[in-house]
């Protein structure tokens, strides 16, 4: 039956991604999920429910206890995870500079900027995605308001777009920096030149209107990534 860790491991291995790259998906510093494993030690249960949270084809009861089935069984869940087009990522060698990093949602602010400091230095592994030449960085997706699009956990490339010379591609996805915080949504032509609509694929959320000078920074999304 294994432990709590060992299923951690066999969700990351299903998923095709290091404990590193799942660390980072979740929010966690480095070495939290690592050393635990290596150590035989407890973690967080704040961390556990993150990764049911990110992850919602995995049985959370399978998860805390082994018991059932590792993925929820079709009905219980619509992520068609596998049936989705995903462009390969290849994994390079830890400390070179070739490829583009793989960073958490806190760590937004310097994915836009370009910031090499911290976490987009010495923290984030980099992949190289033939098929997404121009991507600047990788990025997790949270929450379901982009179902059945994009699904929390999922891996998106992510394109900086100048706001000095913003144009945006109508009814693209794009990752926008606000002063509330990241979002992952469909651009649609607002109702004048200084707005633009805010539309997720999900039909439970209401679009909605957000004047262009909200946004400090703007990447457009390329496309699903599969971590090899």
């Amino acid at each position: 039956m294994g432990t709590i860790l060992s299923r951690i491991q066999e969700i990351a291995s299903n998923e095709g991604i290091t404990i590193g790259a799942l660390e980072r998906i979740i929010g966690a510093s480095k070495g939290v999920l690592s050393r635990a494993i290596n150590n035989g030690t407890d973690i967080q249960s704040k961390w556990l429910q993150i990764i049911v949270e990110n992850y919602p084809q995995y049985s959370a009861d399978w998860l805390l206890s082994g018991n059932g089935n590792m993925l929820k069984s079709p009905s219980s869940t619509s992520t068609p995870v596998d049936d989705r087009p995903k462009e390969s990522a290849h994994h390079v060698a830890e400390g070179s500079h070739e490829g583009i990093p793989l960073i958490p949602l806190s760590a937004m602010a310097g994915a836009f900027t370009g910031n090499d400091d911290g976490v987009m230095e010495y923290e984030c592994e980099r992949y190289v995605i033939p098929a997404f030449k121009g991507a600047d960085f990788l990025m997790p997706v949270k929450g379901d308001s982009m179902q059945p699009t994009y699904y929390s956990g999922d891996l998106v490339a992510c394109q900086r777009v100048p706001l000095n010379d913003l144009f945006f591609q109508w009814n693209k996805t794009y990752v926008l920096d606000t002063s509330q915080g990241p979002l992952i949504k469909r651009i649609r032509r607002g109702s004048d030149e200084q707005h633009v609509l805010i539309v997720s694929d999900n039909p439970e959320y209401e679009p909605f209107e957000l004047s262009k000078d909200q946004f400090h920074d703007v990447a457009l999304v390329r496309g699903l990534v599969r971590l090899e």
